[in-house]
């Protein structure tokens, strides 16, 4: 192959970077006085989900020594669907690999899947409840305020989604996409998040948004009653933030890693310009992608390949690695076959690359144009072939052409 000569490009993004996280956690629930609406004694479920937020484990354990020095009983759930295998062991495993165990947040852990009707919705949707959450005696919830891989509204993904998804466990999380096949997820995730809300049996909640560099960069603790109407306000700061892949059209996107812990669809489809049901390019606004092709699963996915589907071309590396079980229930509970599919398979990355160079409309493979990122939460850092820099101004290193090991691999980026 002879491909344009490559270059390592860097983005500088703005940081909005809070200088101590647990510090901002711990000022922000004592100003807003959380607790104090709180019957001292009171056992307070703590939902965490499974999305890779920065210092997730300094921002449980701070909200917990909150709630502990507020002389009230905290213990944490996994709000996390059908993560983890849709399994108690599975969801308690996530949460380790996040560094969140008993021992290093100070409270219990219970992890179940067990749930209990919650009542109905105005619209007629039914909902459900992790039953350990329901049977304590007020639940608050720590969630990232971002963009959803599959919609776009006022809110998206973010504690409302906690609410409805990820407090439903598996059954909740599949009748919910199970409405929203028709009802659209949008409108599910506020029916059901203001059902939940309306009920009393939420608290409050921590909004966290990050900026471009994937830093925590604001904290906002909310009682129940605030949610709904200050997530569309953080969901904005979230967009404005947003980084992305600058180029307007890429033949080729080369992605060394995906997994759950980086986007709920393994890769940022707003990044990746896909839709999880099928649909290429989608959204008018982010780059024309021609090819994906993924390379790996990240460890902490732990075989879960949710997101396989929006790809092109997959790597056998990476197909050997799939866990089908944790792959196709989250498939399954998301009512989304398309997004577990198996895309063509190559023994190679070398193979891989020949393949698609030959797929993308170019005559001359050395104006096929590439783009590789490490992951689509890594946007600061990436390769990208230099007739793609042309009249561009980027901070880059020294060109280099593409080299494989003796197995026809890259090095990791």
């Amino acid at each position: 192959m002879s491909f344009s000569r490559f270059r390592i490009i860097r983005q500088s993004f703005d940081s909005h970077a809070l200088t101590d996280v647990s510090r901002s956690v711990r000022d922000e629930l004592s100003a807003r006085a959380i607790a104090s609406q709180i019957p001292h004694g009171a056992r307070i479920a703590i939902g965490v989900g499974s999305r890779g937020i920065s210092n997730l484990a300094e921002i449980v354990s701070a909200t917990v020594g909150y709630f502990k020095q507020s002389g009230l009983n905290p213990f944490i759930i996994p709000a996390m669907g059908s993560h983890g295998g849709a399994t108690p062991e599975g969801q308690r495993g996530v949460l380790h690999h996040y560094g969140i165990s008993e021992a290093s947040v100070g409270c219990p852990i219970v992890s179940s899947v067990d749930v209990t009707p919650f009542g109905t919705t105005a619209d007629g949707f039914e909902t459900w409840m992790d039953a350990a959450a329901a049977g304590g005696d007020g639940i608050f919830l720590i969630n990232r305020i971002k963009w959803h891989a599959s919609f776009e509204g006022p809110i998206e993904s973010g504690l409302m989604k906690m609410c409805g998804i990820g407090l439903g466990k598996v059954r909740g999380a599949g009748t919910y996409h199970t409405y929203a096949a028709r009802s659209g997820l949008g409108a599910i995730v506020q029916a059901v998040g203001h059902h939940v809300l309306a009920s009393g049996k939420v608290v409050g909640g921590l909004a966290i948004v990050e900026d471009a560099n994937h830093a925590t960069a604001k904290v906002s603790a909310l009682f129940a009653n605030e949610i709904e109407q200050r997530e569309p306000e953080l969901l904005r700061l979230a967009r404005s933030w947003m980084p992305r892949i600058p180029f307007d059209e890429v033949d080729i996107l080369v992605i060394d890693e995906i997994g759950k812990e980086i986007s709920g669809t393994g890769m940022d489809s707003k990044v990746v310009n896909r839709h999880p049901h099928g649909n290429v390019n989608p959204w008018s606004w982010a780059p024309r992608i021609r090819r994906i092709y993924l390379r790996d699963l990240s460890e902490t996915t732990a075989g879960n390949a949710n997101g396989i589907g929006m790809a092109d071309v997959i790597s056998q590396r990476l197909f050997d690695k799939i866990d089908w079980h944790a792959t196709n229930i989250n498939g399954i509970t998301a009512s989304n076959l398309n997004v577990v599919k198996t895309p063509m398979r190559c023994p190679d990355d070398r193979s891989a690359l020949e393949l698609l160079a030959g797929s993308v409309g170019r005559t001359r493979v050395q104006d096929v144009t590439v783009v590789r990122l490490r992951n689509t939460l890594e946007l600061g850092r990436m390769q990208a072939t230099e007739n793609l820099l042309d009249a561009r101004q980027f901070e880059s290193g020294d060109p280099f052409e593409l080299t494989f090991d003796g197995s026809g691999n890259l090095a990791y980026f």
